[in-house]
C-alpha cells in the first residue's frame, strides 16, 4: 500500500480526472491538457477566445484548487469572414481616336473604321466640340471615333 493510497488520490491524478471531466463538458477548448509540477498546473490546448481559456482555468481552479494555474492555452485566430466579390464594373467602351492626316476626309475615316463612307456623320456628331463643318477637318486634329 503506497503513501497516496492511504490519503487518497495524488494531486496529479485529481488534475487528470478534472481534465477528463472538462473535456466531457465541451467547454470549447480543443486538445485540452495539463502538466503538473507540485501543485502548479499548466493548462494547454487551443481555444476560440480568451474568454473560453479563462473559463477553463476557473473551472480547473474550482475542481482541484491548485496553488497556481499557468495558462498556455493558445487562442485560435478565427478565419476572416469571406469578403463578397466586388461587383464587376461594367466595361466602359474604349474610346478610339484618329489623328487627321493630309488627304483625310470624314468619309475616308468612316470607311476605315465602319466599312462605309456614309457613316461620316457619326464621327462628325461625336466631334461637334471641335468641328463646325463635316467638310472642314484639319491635319493633326484628334477625332473621337465612336463605336
Amino acid at each position: 500500500m503506497g503513501l497516496f493510497d492511504l490519503f487518497g488520490k495524488s494531486f496529479e491524478d485529481k488534475v487528470n480526472e478534472a481534465i477528463t471531466e472538462m473535456k466531457a463538458m465541451n467547454l470549447g477548448v480543443k486538445h485540452l491538457g495539463a502538466q503538473v509540477r507540485g501543485k502548479v498546473v499548466t493548462l494547454t490546448g487551443e481555444a476560440p477566445s480568451r474568454d473560453i481559456a479563462t473559463m477553463a482555468m476557473q473551472k480547473l481552479d474550482e475542481m482541484v484548487s491548485p496553488d497556481n494555474i499557468i495558462n498556455s492555452i493558445k487562442i485560435d485566430k478565427p478565419e476572416p469572414a469571406p469578403q463578397p466579390e466586388p461587383a464587376a464594373e461594367p466595361e466602359l467602351p474604349t474610346e478610339r481616336y484618329h489623328i487627321v492626316a493630309a488627304g483625310d476626309t470624314l468619309g475616308h475615316i468612316a470607311q476605315k473604321y465602319y466599312g462605309k463612307a456614309g457613316a461620316y456623320m457619326k464621327i462628325f456628331e461625336a466631334n461637334r466640340d471641335i468641328l463646325d463643318d463635316p467638310n472642314l477637318i484639319k491635319v493633326g486634329q484628334k477625332l473621337k471615333i465612336p463605336e
